[in-house]
């Protein structure tokens, strides 16, 4: 059986990367997401299993210790990691599989995984990224203060992805939120295309042609 893609979508936090993987995931079931473990308590609408599994500081030493991770990182004074297991298994059957992960995660798999594509959501500015963060109404001043000034450095490792897309002002495009999704799934389809991946039915019809 041909192993599913892997791909590993981030950027900074209110760039939209949550609702365009959600909008991928609705629109097109042939792609699945891998569900990260997280130190940091739920948002409102967040589900256990389904947003996050969310676990204690001591259940995340554990899950480090027996390298339960494909990959983990600190990010905004949390911790986030993606399992391992659920990940290999997935790609084993042959399903292509997103992670929506932080940009300290994503280079770790990215230097893990040499078939790893990695996809970088960026806002349009820094101005409407801090518009985002407001309206979601989640968070503290200080916890704003603390992811825009994370935004330069994440930023700066948007050279070492595959791809990037600018999720647009929805005032601006009203259709940003679809656009950045179908941009996703086209990456998606077009690595399916690749002729590495078809070299299977190549042979095979080559084959039958000599006949």
């Amino acid at each position: 059986m041909k192993r599913g893609n892997l791909y590993v979508i981030s950027g900074p936090a209110g760039a939209g990367k949550s609702e365009i993987v959600k909008t991928v995931l609705a629109k097109h079931p042939d792609v699945k997401v891998s569900v990260s473990c997280t130190t940091r308590k739920p948002r409102p609408g967040e589900v256990e299993g389904e947003s996050y599994y969310f676990v204690s500081d001591e259940e995340f030493d554990r899950l480090v210790a027996e390298d339960a991770f494909y990959e983990w990182a600190h990010v905004h004074q949390n911790r986030y990691g993606t399992p391992k297991a659920a990940v290999q298994q997935a790609l084993a059957a042959g399903v292509d599989m997103i992670l929506e992960i932080d940009v300290q995660g994503c280079l770790q798999a990215m230097e893990q995984d040499s078939q790893v594509t990695g996809i970088f959501i960026s806002p349009p500015s820094r101005e409407n990224l801090e518009t985002r963060l407001r309206n979601r109404g989640t968070e503290t001043e200080e916890s704003i203060r603390v992811r825009l000034g994370n935004v330069a450095n994440e930023v700066a490792q948007a050279y070492r992805y595959n791809y990037l897309i600018v999720h647009q002002d929805w005032n601006e495009v009203p259709d940003a939120l679809n656009i950045a999704a179908e941009q996703v799934y086209a990456i998606i389809s077009a690595k399916r295309c690749e002729t590495a991946a078809q070299m299977g039915f190549l042979n095979e019809l080559s084959a039958s042609l000599k006949k």
